[in-house]
């Protein structure tokens, strides 16, 4: 009884504090910010490309398909960027990722918010087996890549109090079947970013970092490669959009989307973890997967 006694208000305060920085969003805080987007030729990408043009943000898009990006450019400015503009690179070379932050400081003179959103070395769900080059590949787009793009870009976000907004996975979470070299990188990217921020914190510098947990989302390369492999249903890739973006603006340390349904299994996986292998391993269809 004594501990309810003190868990039970403890939890009405976090839910309140909670429910009271989502309230205090608002698109002005965006409006004239520096940012840029990685992976945003497609899917969550390109869609938080488009959350941050509708507040007034400048932009800059990167990604390896220039003719996508200018499309994308084009529609970010119909929807009200105050600017946006495109950096093509390969994130499988890290002098590309280096010379994006060159070039987006040129385009903007400065950055306010870092989104770290592409991805690569993953070709659907398929059996590891023991192919070093697909490790390699995957860690080095994943995570390598992230490492660089933000040791590239940390003074100009030290100089404006800035944001980093990574995208991450379950598969960060809780080790995953099928895509093991990637759920490896997603790991990888929680510890360095989490360690970053305990840094950013003792060393009293307002850097801030929002890791974006994330589910099966309906993108176009998702339901491409796993939607007849998996039994789950994808969650929307515009609503996700927005939901990262509205976290990251208010500076929250996580994302989770979507919501309970990740965050159930992650409570469980501490207390349960045979229980969460079980359910993760109901999420596939392993006679669909080569």
């Amino acid at each position: 009884m004594a501990v309810l006694k003190i868990l039970v208000p403890l939890i009405v305060g976090l839910c309140a504090y909670y429910f009271y920085k989502s309230e205090t969003f608002s698109p002005e805080k965006v409006r004239g910010k520096r940012v840029l987007v990685t992976g945003s030729s497609t899917g969550i990408g390109e869609q938080i490309a488009y959350e941050f043009a509708r507040m007034g943000a400048n932009i800059v898009v990167t990604a390896r398909r220039e003719n996508v990006l200018e499309k994308v450019v084009q529609k970010c400015l119909e929807l009200g960027a105050s600017s946006a503009g495109y950096v093509g690179a390969d994130m499988s070379n890290l002098t590309s990722a280096q010379k994006v932050i060159e070039e987006t400081k040129n385009k903007l003179g400065g950055l306010d918010y870092l989104v770290l959103n592409h991805v690569g070395g993953v070709s659907g769900l398929e059996k590891f087996r023991g192919n070093m080059e697909i490790v390699k590949s995957s860690i080095t787009v994943n995570f390598l890549s992230y490492v660089q793009l933000t040791s590239s870009a940390l003074h100009m976000l030290q100089e404006s109090e800035g944001s980093i907004i990574v995208i991450s996975s379950m598969a960060g979470r809780i080790g995953s079947p099928f895509i093991t070299a990637y759920s490896a990188a997603k790991f990888a990217l929680e510890g360095f970013f989490s360690g970053l921020r305990n840094e950013m914190r003792l060393r009293k510098i307002n850097l801030a970092i929002t890791v974006a947990v994330l589910g099966y989302i309906d993108t176009e390369h998702a339901l491409q490669e796993v939607s007849n492999k998996m039994t789950l249903e994808p969650s929307s890739k515009e609503e996700c959009a927005q939901k990262i973006v509205q976290g990251g603006v208010l500076r929250h340390r996580e994302v989770i989307y979507p919501y309970w349904s990740q965050k159930i299994v992650l409570l469980l996986r501490d207390w349960m973890p045979d229980l969460v292998d079980y359910l993760v391993g109901k999420s596939y269809k392993v006679e669909n997967i080569p």
